[in-house]
């Protein structure tokens, strides 16, 4: 046994880092890995354990070297990039990392650091996400009250005149105007009432589970698409109950659930439509530049066409919509409600693949 081997605080301590570390054995066999490792891995720890390092990388070759060279004291670290395989679902894209193989105090026992290319770059997009959420939030405040005020003037003031029409040859003609007014100012007013929703609706807060939340959405898209669409449940039992509120939750994923299952209607067409409901446990997430130790990641996925290139950084913007008619309003709700909930909402999307994850974080 090692020094490192014998220590189960400095084992727990490797999951407070960002950074992916393994333990391996000189023989690639591995002996431990910390929480980040396991989360982008997206198999357990206990599963990892029983794997070689080599098989999780494209160029194990490269690893297999390195740590040779290691082992037999020729330097002391090595370091190179490659390519982390991840998860055992096919079309789970392998990640560049760098690697860098180091000495430990034991002959036997090596450090392997995995750090992802991409991880700055994602943090900086999380972080202009939610800034911009915030002055969502102020603009579409501002803007509301602004719109409010004129607007029920407008719909008095045609109310008022269609009182006033004679019935004369032009009275059904004049009454057909003013009803066109107070119909299109009762539409713009249903839309600010839209926009204003989650920050005028207290949180009713509660305990929430994650899956209760899915099934209430899922019997809800099913009951409108019977035909053409299956929604699969891939669901981490494990995950606890955390405080929330769960009609403003189920709202935030339902509004998602149907934006893809509108871009699913020729595969709904064809019957071969599918969303995926996956639910997984996340460690040391960072949320809003704050630290959690747990969170849970709900994975929207589905086999559409994909987010339109050219609105895929504003899709969370009010009105901006990828779909003819689309209000625009349904993902900017979601990410409101998720940062209610001091969580957020981001997007992967290719041809044939889009996944939303919203991540919240755990007590």
């Amino acid at each position: 046994m090692t020094a490192i081997d014998q220590d189960p605080e400095g084992l727990r301590a490797l999951d407070m880092l960002a950074t992916m570390v393994a333990l391996v054995h000189r023989d690639g066999a591995c002996v431990h890995v910390n929480a980040a490792l396991e989360t982008q891995m997206q198999l357990s720890r206990r599963v990892l354990a029983r794997s070689h390092v080599q098989d999780w990388l494209e160029d194990g070759a490269r690893l297999r070297e390195a740590i040779d060279g290691v082992s037999r004291n020729a330097y002391s670290s090595s370091r190179f990039e490659t390519l982390l395989r991840r998860g055992l679902r096919p079309h789970e894209e392998a990640l560049p990392v760098q690697v860098i193989v180091s000495q430990t105090d034991s002959p036997d026992l090596l450090l392997l650091e995995l750090i992802e290319n991409a991880q700055q770059s994602r943090q900086d997009r999380e972080e202009r996400t939610l800034d911009q959420v915030q002055a969502t939030k102020e603009l579409i405040r501002n803007l509301a009250h602004e719109i409010k005020n004129p607007l029920g003037g407008i719909r008095g003031a045609a109310q008022l005149l269609a009182l006033e029409l004679q019935p004369t040859e032009l009275g059904p003609e004049l009454a057909e105007y003013t009803d066109v007014i107070i119909h299109e100012a009762d539409r713009l007013q249903s839309l600010v009432d839209r926009l204003l929703a989650p920050h005028r609706r207290a949180q009713v807060v509660g305990d929430v589970n994650i899956h209760e939340v899915c099934e209430r959405v899922r019997s809800l898209i099913l009951a409108e698409y019977p035909k053409g669409l299956k929604v699969r449940r891939d669901y981490d039992t494990s995950l606890p109950d955390f405080r929330g509120d769960r009609e403003q939750l189920i709202q935030a994923v339902l509004n998602i659930v149907q934006n893809a299952a509108q871009a699913l209607a020729p595969r709904i067409a064809a019957g071969d439509a599918e969303i995926v409901l996956r639910t997984r446990v996340a460690r040391q997430v960072t949320l809003g530049k704050q630290r959690w130790r747990l969170a849970l990641e709900l994975h929207i996925e589905d086999n559409g066409p994909g987010v339109p290139p050219e609105i895929h950084d504003r899709i969370f913007y009010p009105l901006v919509s990828g779909r003819e008619g689309g209000s625009g309003l349904g993902l900017t709700l979601s990410q409101t409600i998720a940062q209610q909930h001091q969580g957020m909402i981001d997007c992967d999307s290719e041809p044939g693949r889009t996944d939303f994850r919203i991540t919240l974080p755990l007590p």
